[in-house]
């Protein structure tokens, strides 16, 4: 076991671990420390603790220490200077004609460093943006090529459900979003609707996607049929997932009765197992098959709606990981 602190260098960034010297820290101390990038100032987000030797990156570094006030008016400083490197690399960008969106600047503490972040469609040539900036500047320049969703993450924002958005307020990483997430929790699969401010996949979509799984495995599928407790088949029309409630049509007396059963009470033959996922994956993939068979019955929005979603699907598997990070 190893001594070490947490410490983070953005909001809902990645925590790096560093050793605390024989220094007694509180959550939300400052420090200075040394990382890949120079020296640097952060916040302490995991106070003095214990941890297994394999979950940390060796050599581990110690803190240098805890920050003065000296260090906190610097720090205000850099945040002013930034403001103004944002300006001026802006202007740069318009000089040089690039097509390429400027989202922050960022100093190191130790003003070794500027970091310019931009998103782009594609690949740019700014070498000569770099040698301009380096002569403003009088220190190293890095531009890095980020993506949308790590713009977000930068900016911040309020999502569509009223709230500051997850991966700028708590989401240290982000993690793997699908369409099958929507669909287990009975989505509307418009994009507009499942997709963030980022145009990418909501993330909160991951949040209940294990528990949905669960409770949808103990679940026939819409269309089934079953066998109530009063020994009557029926067709299943309607699903409640959370409260394990099943709508069935029966026959009686010639006449079809919708009712409602806890799912307990019927008799069916049970969804895929848990670890037959990939034979859930090949039937996705036949049922993909039959839509392409059946678009020319679709409606002209309908088949426009499905394609976006196809693209949404691509977007999130070329996406990647967090740029913002070095680690």
């Amino acid at each position: 076991m190893t001594s070490v602190i947490g410490v983070r260098f953005r909001t809902a960034g990645k925590i790096y671990y560093f050793g605390p010297k024989d220094i007694e820290f509180k959550r939300a101390d400052h420090v200075i420390v040394e990382t890949a990038r120079g020296v640097e100032y952060g916040t302490v987000v995991l106070p003095n603790m214990e941890v297994e030797d394999d979950k940390i990156t060796l050599p581990l570094k110690n803190v240098i220490r805890k920050a003065t006030e000296d260090d906190d008016e610097r720090e205000k400083r850099n945040r002013e200077k930034e403001r103004n490197a944002y300006k001026i690399c802006q202007e740069k960008i318009l000089k040089h004609g690039l097509e390429m969106k400027l989202i922050n600047a960022e100093y190191t503490f130790d003003n070794n460093k500027v970091l310019f972040y931009f998103t782009a469609d594609g690949r740019v040539d700014f070498r000569e943006l770099v040698k301009d900036l380096a002569g403003v500047f009088r220190t190293r320049i890095e531009l890095r090529q980020v993506g949308v969703r790590d713009e977000t993450k930068i900016l911040g924002g309020m999502g569509i459900c009223g709230r500051p958005l997850c991966c700028h307020t708590y989401l240290s990483d982000f993690a793997p979003v699908s369409i099958k997430m929507a669909k287990e929790q009975s989505l509307s699969l418009n994009p507009a609707k499942i997709s963030g401010i980022c145009g990418r996949l909501m993330c909160c979509l991951q949040n209940e996607s294990e528990v949905y799984e669960e409770l949808n495995r103990k679940l026939p599928k819409t269309g089934d049929t079953v066998t109530t407790p009063d020994g009557l088949k029926g067709e299943v029309r309607e699903t409640n997932v959370l409260k394990q409630l099943v709508k069935v049509v029966v026959e009686i007396d010639d006449e079809k009765e919708l009712r409602e059963y806890p799912v307990s009470e019927l008799k069916f033959k049970p969804r895929h197992k848990k670890g037959s996922d990939e034979k859930g994956d090949k039937g996705q993939k036949r049922g993909k098959n039959k839509d392409r068979d059946n678009k020319n019955r679709k409606s002209n929005e309908e088949i426009e709606e499905e394609r976006e979603l196809e693209e949404l699907e691509r977007l999130e598997q070329n996406d990647g990981k967090s740029k913002l990070d070095d680690d």
